[in-house]
């Protein structure tokens, strides 16, 4: 699936789950479930709860994301 598709949103982390499964409320209210990026687990990237985290969401499937960055989307300069 190529890339350009994908809609970033902020969002804080509410409660972690097992399996590195996060579900995380975006800035628009919504909840979604959420993995960790595979470069995130790579560098043993802790995510806590109450982080800010940026995730990437399929435009088919909008209750599931990606984190793939633990800060602010402000912050985040992409790939």
């Amino acid at each position: 699936m190529p890339k350009d598709d994908v809609i970033l949103l902020e969002g804080k982390v509410i409660e972690p789950l097992p399996n590195a499964m996060f579900r995380v409320e975006l800035e628009t209210g919504n909840k979604v479930l959420a993995h960790i990026s595979g470069k995130m687990r790579m560098h043993y990237i802790r995510i806590l709860p109450g982080d800010t985290v940026v995730v990437e969401l399929s435009p088919y499937d909008l209750t599931r994301g990606r984190i793939v960055y633990r800060g602010s989307l402000k912050d985040y300069k992409g790939g």
